[in-house]
């Protein structure tokens, strides 16, 4: 592959660049020796004349005064000619060398960006050209490359810990599994009802992980990607519908709920937008104490609206909040717990970044969380 790019470039911009100087300089003194031939003549022909009729001697030569001009017109312009020359072919020479040598100097650090390009890989990416001298263009080139490594280092670093913390999640239903298989299986005088018991425990562990592999599947679709679907929603009835879902583990664990709700409209995926507040309003429930309290309130502005659903729960130090967007991590509740699958919060941060939104949590005095979600209530929000 690399042979055949090869093939195809053509000449590289430092030849590129030193043909081009060379060139400028060859025509400008070009310019000059042409204007300093025409001079020559001009200022020859402009000399005092002689008498007609009297006669001069040159280099030994008897010559008329009347034709005198011309011959030294002549001669002074073949010397400027022979010498200009001479000098040209000097002054364009030393321009090539220059400007090859200098456009050298100038590409080394185009080179040394390239040369870290073709090295670059998963397990080099650690590796920063901190380019020192002036800070010119060339050195901001190679500052943004630089950046360029620093986010692609984090986003490699993100997704091993991703793919390592998802093998786990899944690890353990499977492990449930198997075991209750082999215990079972192991066992020659299981009856009905330890069957319906093995039974009910696999099937909570393949709930478990289907409810992953889902989440996990709408994360990959809504992190990092546009939307599809952009259309005016009413954020309160997507507030209803998704309290609608959880209301019942709510009544359960008897959590109090409060609304204050007002206009609130909203421009992205209803789907989508329906799972920021099913997701936001699970995590309340879930991870609140029983009797607590959940408040939910909306709020419309002319260019965003606001989402702010605070619960009480566990006290969680304000240094760690926002470790809770990471995937599988849960507010106070270990990662193997049963329920949960420690993805909403992740989700609600790739849902919300796909509308241009903003989202920020914070922590409750006393114990719980707070999360504010800020979406475009129209077309084009302006950022703040």
């Amino acid at each position: 592959m690399r042979s055949e790019l090869a093939r195809r470039r053509g000449p590289g911009l430092r030849t590129r660049l030193s043909l081009l100087a060379t060139g400028l300089v060859a025509f400008v003194s070009g310019l000059l020796l042409l204007l300093g031939w025409l001079l020559v003549g001009r200022v020859v022909a402009s000399s005092p004349r002689f008498a007609d009729g009297s006669t001069v001697f040159v280099d030994g030569r008897e010559v008329d005064a009347a034709t005198l001009m011309e011959v030294l017109g002549e001669q002074a312009r073949e010397d400027v000619l022979r010498s200009g020359s001479i000098a040209f072919l000097c002054v364009v020479a030393a321009a090539a060398l220059l400007a090859w040598t200098i456009t050298g100097r100038v590409l080394q650090p185009v080179h040394d960006v390239t040369d870290a390009a073709r090295r670059l890989s998963a397990e080099s990416l650690g590796e920063r050209l901190r380019l020192p001298g002036p800070r010119d263009e060339v050195a901001e080139l190679a500052d943004t490359f630089d950046e360029m490594l620093d986010r692609l280092q984090a986003a490699f670093e993100s997704q091993r810990r991703f793919v390592a913390n998802a093998s786990h999640e899944l690890r353990t239903p499977l492990a449930v599994v198997r075991t209750e298989l082999d215990v079972t299986l192991a066992d020659p005088d299981a009856d009905a009802a330890e069957l319906r018991r093995m039974a009910a425990v696999v099937r909570e562990a393949t709930q478990r992980a289907e409810q992953l592999v889902s989440a996990l599947l709408l994360l990959a679709r809504t992190d990092g990607v546009g939307l599809a679907v952009r259309e005016p929603v009413d954020l309160n009835a997507v507030v209803g519908s998704a309290w609608r879902a959880v209301r019942a583990e709510a009544d359960e664990r008897q959590v109090r709920a409060t609304f204050r709700t007002g206009p609130a409209p909203a421009v992205g995926d209803p789907a989508l937008l329906e799972r920021i507040a099913g997701n936001l309003l699970e995590n309340a429930v879930r991870h609140n104490l029983p009797g607590g309290w959940i408040e939910v309130h909306t709020e419309g502005g002319p260019e965003w609206t606001l989402l702010r659903v605070s619960s009480s729960g566990p006290v969680i130090a304000p240094d760690r909040v926002d470790e809770l967007f990471e995937p599988f991590r849960r507010g106070g509740t270990d990662r193997t717990a049963r329920t949960g699958t420690g993805l909403g919060l992740s989700i609600v941060r790739a849902a919300v970044a796909a509308h241009d939104g903003q989202v920020h949590a914070s922590a409750v005095p006393g114990g719980g969380l707070s999360v504010v979600v800020r979406l475009p209530s129209g077309p084009h929000p302006k950022l703040v």
